[in-house]
C-alpha cells in the first residue's frame, strides 16, 4: 500500500518528535520525514511530501519566509503553517505568501488530527490563493463587523467598546462566527476569512 509522506519542520525537536508519534500511531500509511530548519528541509533529497507542516517560527529562515521556497521545490504539497501564537496579521501574511491551513500548537490532539486528516482527504492540489477553499458561510451583517475587528487583531473587551456591545454578546458573536466558518480558534477564523475573501 502506497505511504503518505509527511514533513514536519520545527526547531524544537521535543514537539517534532511528539507530533510525529501522535501522526504515526494515529494516521494509517503514513512516512514521517523531520527538519530542525528550512534549510535543512530544502536539502532533503528523494522525497515528494503531500503535506508540510511548517513552524511560523523557525531560527534562521522563517517559516512565513519559506512558504514560497517550499512551494517551488514540492509544488503539489499542501503547506500548513503550525504556531503557538495566535496572531491575525501572522497569519495573513501566511495567506498571502500561499499557506493552505493553520494549526494552532495549542489545539487538542485529535482537533489537530482531524484538520491533518481533512487536508490529506482532499487530493486536489493547492487552491490558488484567490480561490476559495469552501462554500462562503452566511454570517450577519454584525458578525460581519465583529470578524473584521478581529482580523485586525481586536480582542472580544475592545471588538465590544468599538461596537458598543458589552464583552459578554461580543463573545455570543464570535462563538456563532466561529460556528459558520467551521473553526475552533481566532486564527483559523483568520485564516478562513482571508481565504473566503471575507475580509480585504
Amino acid at each position: 500500500m502506497k505511504t503518505t509522506p509527511i514533513l514536519l519542520i520545527d526547531d524544537h525537536a521535543l514537539f517534532r518528535s511528539g507530533i510525529a508519534m501522535v501522526l504515526q500511531a494515529s494516521l494509517e500509511c503514513v512516512e514521517i520525514f523531520q527538519a530542525g530548519s528550512l534549510e535543512q528541509a530544502l536539502r532533503l533529497a528523494d522525497i515528494e511530501p503531500c503535506l508540510v507542516l511548517l513552524d511560523v517560527q523557525l531560527q534562521g529562515v522563517s517559516g512565513l519566509e519559506g512558504i514560497e521556497s517550499l512551494r517551488r521545490k514540492w509544488p503539489v504539497a499542501k503547506v500548513v503553517m503550525v504556531s503557538a501564537f495566535d496572531l491575525s496579521e501572522v497569519v495573513s501574511e501566511a495567506v498571502e505568501r500561499g499557506a493552505l491551513a493553520f494549526i494552532s500548537k495549542t489545539e487538542r490532539p485529535e482537533r489537530m488530527l482531524q484538520q491533518i486528516r481533512e487536508l490529506l482527504a482532499d487530493d486536489g492540489a493547492p487552491a490558488p490563493r484567490s480561490v476559495a477553499i469552501s462554500p462562503r458561510p452566511r454570517l450577519t451583517p454584525r458578525q460581519c463587523e465583529v470578524l473584521d475587528l478581529l482580523c485586525q487583531g481586536l480582542s472580544n473587551k475592545m471588538i465590544g467598546r468599538r461596537l458598543n456591545l458589552s464583552e459578554h454578546t461580543v463573545r455570543g458573536h464570535v462563538q456563532a462566527m466561529l460556528a459558520a466558518l467551521q473553526v475552533s480558534s481566532r486564527s483559523e477564523a483568520v485564516f478562513a476569512a482571508r481565504r473566503l475573501g471575507l475580509i480585504r
